[in-house]
C-alpha cells in the first residue's frame, strides 16, 4: 500500500511518517504481545497521505495566509481556526487514496464492518518535551466506509484548534513542519465495561517506585477530558515485580457520569448518569488493577530498554465490557517528570490556616494566592487577566490559550489525570480539581488561597494567607553516622517525604490511618450487625465499593501502611501498633458504644494491655491480619513493629505470644519487633525488656509524662516540663546503652529532638543509632548532627 502500513509494519522509528501516537501503537502491538500486553491492531495513514490530500486541494497557500492574519493578541484566532477547518471538511480525499484507505478498513473488520476508533497522530504529539495533551482529536465507534472518510478530514482539521494553533504559537512550532497521520484502530467496547489512564509514576510527588491508575465507567475520553472523579489506585513496582500483589491504594471516585455509543454521525457518544450500583462500586475488581499494573511495567521497561534511560509512561487503557478483555490503546512519555529538577527540594508551607472556601484533589505540591476569576464557560475565557485563579466548572484542551497566566487553577469536575490536571502540572502551577461546587463557594474578585501543600487534599482559603518556600539540593547533604529517621503519619506525604535523605521511618503512626481515613471504631465493624440503624447507615456510605465493614477496615489500614512501606522501599518502616486512648477510640463512629468513661486515659486502657484483653482481642488480630499481609501478600518486608505502653516484661511476652499466633513471629522472615520505651520501668529494666525485643524506640513524650508525673493531655506544665529534663535523660541513657551493650538497635521517635538541637546533640554524644525527626525539622537538624558527631568523635579519641 502507498499512503498506509498496518500496525505490525511500524515502530517508534517510524515516528516521522506516522506520528508518536502510531508508532508507540506499532512498537507495542510489535514487540510486547508475546509477553501478554494486549494492544488492538489496526492500521495508520501516513503523513505523506495528509500532505497529498493538502496538495489535492491546494490547502498549504490558503492555510497559510489565513495564520499569517491571526493578530499578536490572538482576539481573530477563534474565527480564522474557524475557516481553516471549514475549507478542510469541505475539501475530498483523493480517490486513490480513499480507495485505499477502504480497503485497509474492510480486512481490519474482516466479515462485515467493525467499530473502530480513529486516532490522530500528530509528528510533534507525545514528545518527551511537550504533552501536546489534547491538542488533536479522536473519534470512537466509527462504523462504516464514509464515516471513516468523514473522520479521518476531521483528524486533520484538528491540527487547526483553536487550541492547537495557540499552543503552537506559544512554543514556536511552525504548522507545517507538524506531520499528521491518522491511526484506524479495533474498537475496544468499553462503553459497555471501563476505561482510564496509567502513570509508571506518582504525577505529584515524581515518586518512580510506584504505578498509578484511574479508572471510570464507560469510555475513557470522560476521564481523559476531566469530567468524572474516577477511582483511583496505585500499586508499588518493587514487589509487584516478585510476585506480590501490592495494591497501596484504593480510592473511590464519584463517577457520575459514563460516555457510551450512540447512532448518527455527530453524536457517535453521549454521557449518561452512571447507576448508583456503578457510584458506589470500583470500576475494576482487584486482579485486574494487578493485571494493567503488569502491562505498565512491561511497557515501561521495553521504552526504557529501546531508549538506553528510564523512561515514565503515560498509558491510556480500556476494558471490553463484551470480551471482558483489558486492552492498551495509548502510550507516550510521561512529560512533567522530565521536566522537574530532581535535586532541589520545594518545601511549600502555609503559615496558618484560614477559613476553607473549596476541597478538592490537590495537583502540584505548591501554594498560590490571587483573586478568583469565576468563568463559566471557554467563551469567555479571555476575561482572565495574569496572576488570577482560574475557577470554574471543567477545564479541556480549549482552555490552554488561558491557562498559562493563572496563578491556580480550581475546577468543580476531574481527577487528576486529567487534561487540566497534565497541563498544571506541565505549567508548574498548583490546581484543585474535583471540588463539587467551588464556582458556587467561592465569590468573583474574592482573595484566595490555593494550597496542594498539605497532601492529596486540595484547599481553597479565604484570602491571602502568608505562606514560605524552602528549596534545599539534595545531593549537598552531608552523610552522617548517625541514621536520620523520619516520624510519619500521613500516608498521603510518603512518596514526596520519600525524597529527603532520611535512613527511613523511625515512626509510623497507625492512628492517623484510622481516624482520617477508616473513622470507624475497628469493634463496631466487628460488631455491625449490633449497632442501631443510625450508625449502620453512616458506615454504609463510608464503606460503599467494599465487600464488608471488615473488608473495608483490612483494605484501607493495609493500603495505608503499605503506601509508607512503598516509599521507603527497602529502607525499614517501624510501624507502631495502635496506641490509641479510650477517649480517643470513643470518637470514632460507633465508639462510645465500646469504650469505657475513664478519669484520665492518658494513664488507663491504652497500648498493649488493649491487645490481650477479653473486650479487645478480636480488635488487635484484625491489626495483625493487616500487619501480615503488608508484610506477606504486597511483600514489605522492611515493616518492622513497635509495641506502645508495656508495662510489664510479662505483658510483653504476652504481647509477643498473641502476634506469633497471628502470623507475625519474631525473627521469622526478618521481623524485627522494637518496645517503646516510654515508661520509666522499661528503662530501669532494659535488659529484663531488651532480652524479648529486638531494641528499643524511646518515646520521649510519654517518657517524659511519666516519669515527671505530667499529663501530656492537661495543659498542665512545670519548669522544665520537656525531655531535656535531667532524669528523663538519666532514663534515656540507661536506655540507649542497654541497647549497646546487647548489640540492639536504639532509636528515639519522640518529637523532642525536632525541637531541641541540644537534646540532638546529646543523643549523638551517646551513640544512638537513630534519631527520627518530623519531616520539616529532618533538614535543619542534619547540621546539628554532623557538627556533633565531629565533636564527639575528636573527644573520644
Amino acid at each position: 500500500m502507498k499512503y498506509t502500513k498496518w500496525f505490525r509494519e511500524i515502530s517508534m522509528n517510524d515516528v516521522a511518517s506516522v506520528g508518536g501516537k502510531n508508532a508507540s501503537l506499532g512498537e507495542m502491538y510489535s514487540n510486547l504481545a508475546s509477553q501478554g500486553v494486549s494492544v488492538p491492531n489496526g492500521f495508520a495513514l501516513v503523513c505523506e497521505g495528509y500532505e497529498y490530500f493538502l496538495a489535492h486541494n491546494d490547502l498549504v497557500k490558503t492555510i497559510s495566509s489565513l495564520l499569517d492574519s491571526i493578530d499578536s493578541k490572538k482576539k481573530n484566532m477563534h474565527f480564522i481556526g474557524h475557516e481553516i477547518r471549514n475549507r478542510i471538511l469541505a475539501a475530498e480525499i483523493p480517490q486513490d487514496l480513499a480507495e485505499e484507505l477502504i480497503a485497509m478498513y474492510r480486512e481490519l473488520s474482516g466479515d462485515k464492518p467493525k467499530y473502530v476508533a480513529v486516532r490522530s497522530s500528530a509528528t510533534v504529539e507525545d514528545s518527551p518535551t511537550h504533552s501536546f495533551a489534547g491538542q488533536f482529536e479522536t473519534f470512537l465507534m466509527v462504523y462504516g466506509d464514509s464515516d471513516l472518510l468523514h473522520y479521518i478530514k476531521q483528524c486533520f482539521a484538528s491540527l487547526f484548534m483553536d487550541r492547537a494553533i495557540s499552543y503552537r504559537m506559544d512554543i514556536g512550532y511552525d504548522p507545517f513542519s507538524i506531520g499528521m497521520s491518522v491511526g484506524v484502530q479495533k474498537m475496544v467496547r468499553s462503553d459497555e465495561g471501563s476505561a482510564g489512564v496509567i502513570f509508571t509514576l506518582d504525577t505529584e510527588s515524581g515518586f518512580s517506585d510506584v504505578i498509578f491508575l484511574t479508572s471510570s465507567h464507560g469510555l475513557g475520553e470522560l476521564v481523559v477530558q476531566g469530567r468524572v472523579n474516577p477511582d483511583e489506585f496505585y500499586v508499588s513496582k518493587p514487589t509487584l515485580r516478585t510476585g506480590h500483589k501490592p495494591i497501596i491504594r484504593r480510592m473511590l471516585g464519584s463517577k457520575k457520569e459514563k460516555m457510551i455509543y450512540t447512532h448518527g454521525r455527530g453524536e457517535l457518544v453521549r454521557s449518561v448518569e452512571t447507576t448508583e450500583s456503578e457510584r458506589k462500586s470500583f470500576s475494576l475488581t482487584d486482579e485486574e488493577v494487578l493485571k494493567l499494573a503488569r502491562f505498565a511495567l512491561i511497557i515501561e521497561d521495553h521504552y526504557s530498554n529501546r531508549a538506553g534511560h528510564k523512561v515514565y509512561m503515560d498509558i491510556e487503557w480500556a476494558r471490553d465490557g463484551i470480551d471482558g478483555g483489558l486492552y492498551i490503546v495509548q502510550a507516550r512519555p510521561e512529560t512533567v517528570e522530565t521536566l522537574r529538577n530532581a535535586h532541589i527540594y520545594e518545601i511549600y508551607h502555609l503559615e496558618n490556616r484560614g477559613k476553607i472556601l473549596a476541597v478538592g484533589k490537590s495537583v502540584g505540591r505548591k501554594i498560590a494566592i490571587g483573586p478568583a476569576h469565576i468563568i463559566p464557560a471557554v467563551e469567555h475565557m479571555h476575561e482572565l487577566k495574569a496572576g488570577e485563579v482560574l475557577v470554574t466548572d471543567e477545564t479541556n484542551p480549549g482552555w490552554e490559550p488561558i491557562m498559562k497566566i493563572a496563578s491556580a487553577i480550581v475546577t468543580n469536575r476531574g481527577g487528576r489525570t486529567c487534561h487540566a490536571a497534565i497541563i498544571a502540572r506541565e505549567l508548574g502551577i498548583p490546581a484543585v480539581v474535583g471540588t463539587g461546587n467551588a464556582t458556587a463557594l467561592i465569590t468573583n474578585g474574592q482573595s484566595v488561597t490555593v494550597s496542594c501543600a498539605e497532601g492529596d487534599t486540595g484547599y481553597v482559603y479565604a484570602d491571602a494567607l502568608p505562606f514560605s518556600i524552602q528549596k534545599i539540593e539534595i545531593d549537598h547533604v552531608v552523610p552522617t553516622r548517625t541514621h536520620l529517621m523520619l516520624t510519619l503519619a500521613r500516608p498521603d506525604l510518603a512518596f514526596e517525604a520519600s525524597r529527603l535523605p532520611s535512613n527511613g521511618v523511625g515512626l509510623a503512626r497507625i492512628e492517623f490511618i484510622i481516624n482520617n481515613s477508616i473513622q470507624i471504631h475497628p469493634k463496631a465493624l466487628l460488631e455491625y450487625a449490633k449497632l442501631d440503624s443510625a450508625i449502620r447507615r453512616e458506615i454504609d456510605v463510608l464503606t460503599a465499593g467494599y465487600i464488608s465493614p471488615q473488608d473495608f477496615f483490612k483494605k484501607r489500614l493495609t493500603e495505608g501502611i503499605g503506601m509508607i512501606a512503598a516509599a521507603f522501599w527497602p529502607r525499614p518502616v517501624i510501624v507502631r501498633t495502635t496506641d490509641f486512648k479510650s477517649n480517643e477510640y470513643a470518637n470514632l463512629i460507633g465508639g462510645k458504644q465500646f469504650e469505657p468513661k475513664e478519669e484520665n486515659p492518658m494513664l488507663g486502657n491504652r497500648g498493649a494491655y488493649r491487645y490481650y484483653s477479653s473486650e479487645f482481642k478480636d480488635c488487635f488480630i484484625l491489626e495483625c491480619e493487616v500487619l501480615k499481609a503488608v508484610r506477606q501478600e504486597m511483600g514489605f518486608t522492611n515493616v518492622e513493629l513497635l509495641i506502645p505502653m508495656v508495662r510489664t516484661v510479662k505483658e510483653g511476652e504476652q504481647v509477643l505470644k498473641l502476634l506469633a499466633d497471628c502470623g507475625l513471629k519474631r525473627g521469622e522472615n526478618n521481623l524485627k519487633i522494637h518496645l517503646m520505651c516510654e515508661l520509666p520501668i522499661n528503662a530501669l529494666l532494659s535488659y529484663e525488656f531488651l532480652d524479648d525485643f529486638d531494641g528499643f524506640s524511646i518515646g520521649s513524650n510519654d517518657l517524659t509524662q511519666m516519669t515527671l508525673g505530667l499529663d501530656r493531655d492537661s495543659g498542665m506544665t512545670v519548669d522544665d516540663g520537656d525531655a531535656r529534663n535531667e532524669a528523663v535523660k538519666m532514663l534515656m541513657r540507661l536506655a540507649i546503652h542497654a541497647c549497646r551493650h546487647q548489640r540492639k538497635y536504639s532509636g528515639i521517635c519522640g518529637q523532642a529532638p525536632s525541637d531541641f538541637p541540644e537534646l540532638t546533640r546529646w543523643l549523638v554524644e551517646q551513640r544512638i543509632e537513630s534519631i527520627s525527626f518530623s519531616p520539616d525539622a529532618l533538614l535543619e537538624m542534619i547540621p546539628v548532627v554532623v557538627e556533633a558527631e565531629k565533636k564527639f568523635a575528636l573527644e573520644s579519641e
